[in-house]
């Protein structure tokens, strides 16, 4: 017999990951369930997840949205994928670029050939067969499905946005469907005695919210997932060291990157994304190794336009709760867990997290296999975002300030060490299961944090050297036409999704 369904759903807290879940949930559901939002405008958002990777257009296409139109509203900008400045060695460059590399043949991934290549002499870096990370080089840009009429993919893309703004449309959106909005704080969560699930969030006000589930989207505050419920954390310090952020927005500068910039500094590392009315910026660091007025001034020393206004501080500890799913809450965004932004998998891992609970939706009797397996999937997520976010730590060859001498050292998580040991064999890359980052994204940052393959795969040789010459020329030839007849990425917004003059959030 079919149990009773759930009929009413609580999100406690806002911006995105709360207006996120709120208007995919009511996309999803339609009229099967209430949604009701508490959230107070006395109570900021950390508003630092301004880059995105290509999976949130499956957000847009979900509810509709015309993406443009989206851009618009959040002073949008593309983005192709992240550049890294001095990761590797001070005056290294590489970028992680969304789109495919070359192209497979035959049984063999794309690389093994490019590896069988420049074991012959040839000298094309990896990049030269990415039409993104062609396209960001000389800040083009263009949708493009594929290369011409080869079989080449063309470009992959995400956004730049102001996370405020996006979370404002997203608001529009699931109020339009019914999401009813509470303005308040909580007071009290009342809990059943017999089992310690959530009743009803109680606020400031007297109000009482009722719901059959909630979600927790109150951030670094996690006032339901361990304020009422103590989920516990798993603290990941030991292999992502950074602790502390501060984040201030500058004025735009030109030419508009499509790309996010990542800029490794004394004690840590600099964002800068461009938007189109501002700069956003940040600097990423390690207590132990700078202070807090040290990493203001690197920061400031180091923006591109003036700023616009004081940086904001921010402190954290990098890993997840033990659970995400406990009794009848579900936590989202910071209240579940904080990955520096590193390769910008904030939102995302509220997009997913969100997915993963329509997947396993519960009734009213809430099924604990549902809730272990959400939980099991949640963490295998996290650890494999952890593993490739250390891999760009622990690869360093800097040795020129104690704190990347300290990441040169970091003990590597047993996945990450199994996954270096393969690529450095002959160039194998093997993806786990579902895990977030695909074999093309581990290619880019392995090879451009100087991992080297002892050989190549044998099979690779079994291509003629013309052949080979022919195969790979050819597919330089048709990205660097497609590129070449592309706008600058400042024409392409201006004219398909410029913004409104003035529109911010903050």
């Amino acid at each position: 017999m079919q149990k009773p369904a759930l009929e009413s759903v609580a999100i406690l807290g806002g911006g995105t990951a709360g207006w996120m879940a709120a208007a995919l949930l009511a996309k999803a559901l339609g009229s099967r369930a209430r949604i009701a939002l508490v959230e107070s405008a006395d109570i900021g958002t950390v508003g630092v997840g301004e880059a995105t990777i290509p999976q949130i257009r499956h957000i847009n296409a979900f509810l509709g949205l015309d993406e443009n139109a989206v851009m618009r509203a959040a002073q949008a900008t593309f983005k192709l994928g992240i550049q890294f400045n001095d990761w590797l060695r001070p005056g290294h460059s590489y970028i992680h670029a969304f789109s495919d590399i070359g192209l497979p043949y035959g049984l063999l991934p794309f690389q093994q050939y490019w590896l069988r290549a420049r074991a012959l002499g040839q000298t094309h870096g990896l990049w030269a067969y990415s039409i993104n990370a062609q396209a960001a080089a000389q800040n083009r840009f263009a949708r493009m499905e594929r290369v011409g009429s080869s079989p080449l993919t063309g470009v992959r893309y995400a956004y730049h946005f102001d996370a405020g703004l996006y979370a404002q449309h997203l608001r529009g959106v699931a109020e339009s469907l019914g999401v009813v909005r509470h303005e308040g704080k909580v007071a009290h969560v009342e809990q059943r005695p017999e089992d310690g699930f959530i009743d009803a969030l109680v606020l400031e006000s007297g109000a009482r919210i009722a719901a059959e589930l909630f979600i927790d989207c109150s951030g670094f505050r996690a006032l339901l997932i361990e304020g009422a419920l103590r989920a516990g954390y798993d603290d990941w310090r030991r292999w992502l060291p950074c602790d502390r952020a501060l984040a201030v927005a500058s004025a735009r500068v030109t030419p508009l990157r499509p790309c996010t910039q990542a800029n490794a500094r004394t004690a840590g590392w600099q964002w800068r994304i461009p938007l189109q009315a501002r700069s956003g910026n940040g600097h990423v660091y390690c207590s132990e190794f700078i202070s807090d007025d040290e990493a203001a001034s690197v920061l400031l020393a180091n923006l591109e336009g003036p700023a616009s206004g004081e940086p904001r501080a921010l402190r954290f500890t990098t890993g997840m709760r033990k659970q995400t799913w406990l009794r009848n809450c579900v936590a989202l965004g910071l209240a579940a867990g904080f990955m520096e932004p590193l390769e910008s998998t904030s939102i995302h891992l509220i997009q997913s997290g969100i997915s993963r609970l329509l997947s396993l939706w519960p009734d009213r009797d809430f099924d604990p296999a549902l809730r272990d397996e959400y939980n099991r999937q949640t963490r295998f997520e996290y650890e494999r975002v952890r593993d490739f976010l250390v891999l760009h730590y622990c690869t360093t060859q800097r040795d020129d300030t104690p704190f990347w001498r300290h990441c040169a050292h970091i003990d590597l998580p047993d996945g990450l060490a199994r996954k270096l040991a393969l690529f450095r064999a002959n160039g194998q890359i093997v993806r786990d299961g579902d895990e977030l980052f695909a074999e093309v994204a581990w290619l880019q940052v392995m090879v451009g944090q100087g991992i080297e393959p002892q050989h190549h795969h044998a099979l690779a040789d079994g291509m003629e050297v013309a052949r080979l010459d022919e195969f790979l020329g050819g597919m330089r030839m048709l990205i660097q036409r497609a590129v070449a007849g592309m706008p600058t990425h400042a024409q392409y917004v201006a004219e398909q999704c410029p913004a409104s003059a003035q529109r911010t959030a903050r």
